[in-house]
């Protein structure tokens, strides 16, 4: 019985050159979804953002003028910034947009940190009362009326115009202590 399948050594015996590898038609297609993603990605990032991503001439211009395409005209675009992704740096750029993606995303930490220091002190946790009277100056009594309002809003079903107060006022003394 008779092996067909080639290893890198395997020496075709018509030409006497080493038979080639066929690459992986799946990994192939991976890479290119890879390089698809990018694209629509950067098409996607506004202008001002855009303009700090370090790319070549001819793919800036092919991802502004991507802008400005209707969706049929989009995805021959998106193939062909795909298709130019080749020569460009692949890795920097990816590097690049997590970089820019990096201020929204302490941004949105930074208020769910907020979210939680409210829920906590509606729910009665005086020792983070304390805790914000101490390191941030925070107003005890202040806090403790927003709290008691919120609390009242609550059992009576009403719009929650307090818990927000509470919220602006723990980010204005977020943003003050920074």
């Amino acid at each position: 019985m008779t092996d067909n399948s080639h290893q890198l050594d395997d020496i075709n015996p018509h030409t006497g050159e080493p038979y080639k590898i066929r690459p992986n038609k799946t990994q192939l297609k991976r890479e290119m979804k890879v390089l698809h993603d990018l694209g629509r990605e950067l098409v996607e990032l506004a202008q001002n953002k855009l303009d700090e991503v370090t790319l070549s001439e001819r793919m800036y211009d092919a991802v502004v003028s991507a802008k400005k395409m209707k969706k049929a005209a989009l995805q021959r675009q998106f193939r062909f910034i795909s298709s130019i992704m080749d020569e460009e740096d692949v890795d920097t750029i990816q590097l690049e947009l997590k970089q820019l993606a990096l201020p929204q995303q302490k941004e949105v930490e930074a208020l769910h940190q907020l979210e939680n220091w409210r829920d906590q002190l509606i729910a009665g946790d005086n020792a983070l009362i304390e805790q914000l009277v101490t390191e941030i100056e925070a107003d005890r009594q202040h806090i403790r009326q927003l709290v008691r309002n919120a609390n009242k809003e609550t059992q009576q079903n009403k719009p929650p115009k307090s818990s927000r107060l509470l919220f602006q006022y723990l980010k204005e003394l977020q943003e003050n202590a920074e």
